[in-house]
């Protein structure tokens, strides 16, 4: 079985490429023109779903330009929601470059600021790298085997430890749950290394089983994480590979060798030569090749997708867009909150997969706990579990780590319609992080309506079950303290009107013989009028439901009755019970 691709509605309108899942639910896209690989420009776009948060029928937003204009570079989300690009290893000039530039984009200023690149380097280019769980970036330099750490909080660089081959250029670097960095070294093939996190160091993982670097060209394929903690790796070659982590951080690992690809044209191999690939909801990765001959120094066209299936082993053929053209290398895609994907190839067509399946129900993230009321413009925090995912879902190779493991909150009300809360300041980057509790902050939007939600928080695709929550205007805090006066209010309410009916019942066994020993000489107008202050206080206490002049006036005017006044019934009882009765219905709406 496999999904089925649509067009998006709405044509890019440039010419669609490299893609990033921001935390608010939307798409950032570069211009990148498909004209032999050699071009690029500094144009940005955004896509943001329709109201009911299909990217199908969504639209696309101009966003500021960058400083440079960079292609095939590195780049990540950073752990507090701007974006973090590198490099490039050509520019606008269309040559081969290999630019020394590292920017910043604030989506919420709509802004990207220059920011210092490593101390002693001449060169960025297609550099390899990855966020790792703390936040910061690993970067591989392209002319030796020298890294480096951005810490985005201090904006500084720091040397990092030096790796195992020559330079690295064109290597895959994959984060693992194990907070390791798995590398497989293109220069010094089969080999392969990974970066300890907690000791800061690169060791050896061993060597794959099958060869997945094309030599000529030094090229190889994406490697993404399973759901199983294995990495599925994919060659240039028409080989793949697995990875399983080890005990011990810093032990070797094992490797197995995976499915190949089918021969698909004319004995030509095909194989993954600079391609990207995305693991989906269903625990598939969605993978690209084309055939090629690599000593004719071959890129591969047209493009072939296929299914990779963990539980089977197996490689079964997808359909292809329609913008499908060209080669491997133009291809990008990008995994969305809906669990769809998206494939861009440097045109103005943008396909969308949606694929078959569904996530194992183990691996959902979950909201342990999350605010009940919400302001529009406030900043709240979720806490939750998994909520970062298993893995980082997308990347592309080399450079374009355009990983998608942190938390989207998403609202939806009664009527389907959809809105996103920007996240940011996550606890981790990591990824499989089991059972333990892990923070994220998001903000409302300032124009949420008001209203009854569902909230979700979602990685990589995969949703939680949902929560209920209010948008409104007032803090929960006011909200209960409101709750519990109104409970006080009825409370008296209730007691005063007992009180009524008891003095009212009372007045009624009162006849006009003993009114005056019972009354002395207060006359009836006067007692209704006492009564009335009493009904006036009781409504000032319930916000004055019945405004004063809505009350019906209580004639005053009768004279105090005397021992010798002619016997007679006075009907005291109807109307002070007739009014009273009116103001307690209206009260009670």
């Amino acid at each position: 079985m496999s999904g089925n691709w649509q067009d998006l509605t709405n044509a890019a309108g440039f010419s669609a490429s490299t893609m990033l899942l921001l935390t608010d639910g939307s798409v950032l896209c570069h211009d990148e023109p498909n004209t032999g690989g050699v071009s690029a420009t500094n144009h940005w776009y955004r896509l943001v779903p329709d109201t009911l948060g299909n990217y199908r029928n969504g639209t696309w937003h101009a966003v500021a330009d960058s400083h440079t204009a960079p292609l095939y570079f590195a780049c990540s989300v950073l752990r507090d929601g701007r974006v973090f690009i590198a490099g490039g290893e050509y520019d606008d000039s269309h040559g081969q470059v290999e630019q020394l530039a590292a920017e910043i984009y604030d989506p919420v200023a709509n802004t990207w600021t220059t920011i210092p690149t490593p101390a002693g380097w001449t060169n960025i280019g297609d550099a390899p790298s990855v966020v790792l769980t703390d936040g910061r970036v690993l970067l591989g330099n392209i002319n030796n085997n020298q890294t480096a750490i951005y810490d985005p909080v201090s904006n500084t660089w720091s040397a990092g430890p030096t790796k195992d081959d020559t330079r690295c250029t064109e290597e895959t670097w994959v984060l693992m749950p194990d907070q390791t960095v798995l590398c497989l070294e293109c220069d010094r093939r089969p080999r392969a290394e990974k970066y300890v996190m907690a000791a800061n160091q690169w060791v050896t993982a061993g060597s794959t089983p099958v060869t997945l670097v094309d030599a000529p060209s030094d090229e190889i394929g994406a490697a993404v994480a399973l759901p199983d903690g294995r990495a599925f790796c994919i060659g240039a070659t028409g080989n793949t590979a697995l990875y399983t982590v080890p005990a011990i951080a810093n032990q070797p690992g094992a490797w197995a060798a995976g499915p190949s690809f089918p021969v698909i044209v004319n004995g030509k191999t095909t194989g993954a030569k600079d391609a990207p690939a995305c693991l989906m909801p269903n625990g598939r990765v969605l993978c690209l090749v084309g055939p090629f001959n690599s000593a004719a120094g071959e890129w591969g066209q047209p493009v072939y997708f296929f299914e990779y299936d963990p539980a089977a082993n197996t490689l079964t053929q997808a359909p292809s867009p329609s913008n499908a053209g060209g080669s491997p290398f133009s291809s990008r895609l990008m995994l969305l909150p809906t669990g769809q994907v998206l494939h861009a190839s440097g045109s103005q067509t943008v396909a969308i997969y949606t694929p078959d399946g569904a996530p194992d129900p183990m691996w959902r993230p979950s909201v342990t706990s999350v605010p009940s009321a919400l302001l529009p413009g406030n900043t709240y925090t979720l806490n939750g579990r998994q909520i970062n995912g298993l893995s980082q879902a997308v990347i592309y190779g080399d450079e374009g780590s355009m990983a998608t493991n942190y938390p989207i909150v998403q609202l939806t009300d009664p009527s389907g319609n959809v809105v996103y809360c920007r996240t940011r300041n996550h606890s981790t980057m990591g990824i499989q992080t089991g059972a333990a509790i892990h923070t994220t902050q998001f903000t409302v939007p300032s124009n949420a309506p008001f209203g009854t939600y569902r909230l979700r928080v979602i990685a990589n695709g995969i949703a939680s079950d949902s929560v209920t929550v209010a948008v409104t205007h007032k803090r929960w805090k006011e909200i209960k303290w409101e709750i519990k006066e109104v409970k006080e209010i009825k409370e008296n309410f209730k007691w005063e009107h007992e009180n009524l009916k008891l003095v009212f019942e009372d007045l009624r066994k009162i006849s006009e013989i003993d009114q005056v020993s019972q009354l002395g000489d207060l006359g009836w107008g006067e007692v209704i009028r006492e009564l009335v202050n009493r009904s006036d206080q009781m409504e000032g206490e319930l916000r004055a439901f019945i405004k004063k002049d809505q009350r019906p006036d209580v004639a005053v005017s009768v004279q105090p009755v005397s021992a010798a006044a002619p016997k007679k019934t006075v009907p005291h009882d109807e109307k002070p019970k007739k009014d009273r009765k009116a103001r307690g219905t209206k009260k009670k709406k």
